[in-house]
C-alpha cells in the first residue's frame, strides 16, 4: 500500500521511545543546537551504552524533570556544568553524582593557560634571556657533507635492468611474428609503450628534470651583483633574470632570497628563539621536568626566575593531575589547601564545591565518554537531516537508531 513521507513522519512522532528497564547508571551531556549559542542535553545509559532521551536545552529545571520521572537513577557521571549538579540534585538527590576526568583535566589546562596569560611578560622576558643566551654560545658547524644514497642507485639499476629485460623479450616476440598488440598482454605493458619502444630501437632511459640549483647556476652571479646593489624584491629578480632566459619557477627565486637574507643576517641561526604560545607554555609546566630537554628546561629555569607563582602553579597541576590519573583521593583536600592561595586559587574553588563528584571521579570506574560517542552519532544524523526537521524528529530518529 503506498504510503506518502508526511504519513511516514507522521508515525515516526507519534511512536513512543521509553527505555525497556529503568536505568541505574546514567551519563549527561550537552550537545551542539548551534555551536557556542545554543545547546541541548543528551543523557545515556552507561551501563547499556545506549541514549534514553534528548532534551531540548541546557537547562536545570529540564533534566531535574527528566530525573524526577526515571527514579531508581544511582549514579550520574556528567561534566563539571552548574546547570547539571543542580539539576542532579534536585531531580535526584539520592544519586551519587561523578565528575568526568577528562573534563577535570581539561578545566586544569585552562587554569594554567590563564595563569600563563596573567605572567606574559615574564614568559618574554624568560624569551628574550634565552635568546641572549644561545647568541653567546652560538658557534658556527660546518655543514655536514652531502652523501649519495647508494641504496637509491641500486635501485635505479634494477629498473634500469628491469626495463631491459622487457625490451628483450619484446624484441624475441616480434622476431617471432607477433604484433605489438599481441606482444603488450603477454609482458604485461600497454600495447602503445611496446609500439613506442620498438620504434625507438631500445628501452627509455628515465632522465631526472634538472635541479633547482643547476636551474639557477648561470644567474648566480647576477643575483649577486643585483642582491650586492640592493634589489632584494623575489619578483623582481625573477622578471629580470627570465628575461635573460631562465626557466625556473618564480618559488626557486624567493627560496634563492630567503637563503640569502639567512646568509646577510648578522643574528647567528642558533640564537633565534621564539618562547612557546601561552598554551604550550602551560603544558611545559604541567609536564615531569625529567623528561624535558636541557633547552627546555633552561626556558622554565629564566622563567621561574621571572615569575615564580608559576612554578608553584606547575608543580601543583603535576600533583592534581596524579591524584585524578590514579585511584585514590587521599591527597584531595590537601591539594586544595595548598592550591588556594596559588595561581590556581579559582580553580581549587570550584573543586571544593564540587568535592564528593570529584571524589567519586577519581575512585569509580563511571565517565561521560561512552556520551560523547553518542553524541558523535547525533551529529551524524543531524547533518544528514539538512536542518530540515525540528527537535521532535531528531529525537524520534535518535531513539530509533538506539
Amino acid at each position: 500500500m503506498p504510503v506518502s513521507g508526511d504519513t511516514l513522519l507522521r508515525m515516526i512522532r507519534a511512536a513512543g521511545f521509553e527505555p525497556p528497564e529503568a536505568p541505574r547508571v546514567v551519563g549527561i551531556d550537552d550537545w551542539a543546537w548551534r555551536k557556542g549559542q545554543r545547546y541541548g542535553t543528551i543523557i545515556c545509559d552507561l551501563e547499556r551504552n545506549r541514549v534514553l532521551d534528548l532534551l531540548p536545552d541546557r537547562n536545570a529545571d529540564t533534566v531535574a524533570s527528566w530525573l524526577e520521572r526515571h527514579p531508581g537513577i544511582e549514579v550520574i557521571a556528567r561534566d563539571r556544568a552548574g546547570v547539571y549538579a543542580e539539576g542532579a540534585r534536585r531531580g535526584a538527590p539520592d544519586a551519587t553524582q561523578v565528575a568526568d576526568r577528562w573534563h577535570l583535566l581539561q578545566n586544569l589546562g585552562e587554569a594554567l593557560r590563564l595563569a600563563v596569560g596573567r605572567h606574559r611578560k615574564a614568559v618574554s622576558a624568560a624569551g628574550k634571556a634565552m635568546a641572549s643566551e644561545m647568541a653567546g654560545n652560538a658557534e658556527a658547524e660546518p655543514e655536514p657533507p652531502v652523501e649519495t644514497s647508494s641504496k637509491l642507485d641500486c635501485l635505479r639499476q634494477s629498473r634500469r635492468n628491469q626495463r631491459s629485460e622487457f625490451y628483450a623479450e619484446i624484441l624475441q616476440l616480434r622476431e617471432a611474428g607477433l604484433s605489438p598488440r599481441q606482444i603488450a598482454p603477454r609482458i604485461g605493458m600497454n600495447v602503445r609503450t611496446v609500439e613506442r619502444w620498438l620504434a625507438a630501437g631500445g628501452e627509455p632511459e628515465h632522465r631526472r628534470p634538472p635541479s633547482r640549483s643547476v636551474l639557477m647556476d648561470p644567474f648566480r652571479d647576477y643575483l649577486e651583483k643585483r642582491w650586492e646593489e640592493g634589489q632584494h624584491n623575489g619578483l623582481q629578480l625573477w622578471t629580470e633574470i627570465k628575461h635573460r632566459g631562465f626557466e625556473g619557477s618564480r618559488a626557486t627565486v624567493y627560496r634563492w632570497t630567503a637563503a640569502r637574507k639567512e646568509r646577510s643576517s648578522t643574528t647567528p641561526p642558533n640564537s633565534r628563539w621564539r618562547p612557546p604560545s601561552r598554551r604550550n607554555c602551560a603544558w611545559l609546566l604541567s609536564e615531569d621536568p625529567t623528561s624535558l630537554d636541557e633547552q627546555t628546561k633552561r626556558f622554565l629555569h629564566h622563567l621561574h626566575e621571572n615569575a615564580p607563582e608559576l612554578s608553584i602553579a606547575g608543580e601543583l597541576a603535576r600533583r592534581f593531575a596524579a591524584v585524578i590519573r590514579g585511584d585514590d583521593d587521599a591527597g584531595l583536600e590537601q591539594w586544595i589547601a595548598d592550591a588556594t592561595g596559588s595561581e590556581l586559587a579559582s580553580l581549587a574553588a570550584g573543586i571544593g564545591r564540587d568535592i564528593e563528584a570529584v571524589r567519586a571521579a577519581i575512585t569509580q570506574p563511571w565517565s561521560t565518554s561512552p556520551v560523547e560517542g553518542q553524541i558523535n552519532r547525533l551529529k551524524t544524523i543531524k547533518r544528514q537531516m539538512y536542518g530540515r526537521a525540528a527537535y521532535p524528529l531528531l529525537r524520534s530518529r535518535l531513539l530509533a537508531a538506539a
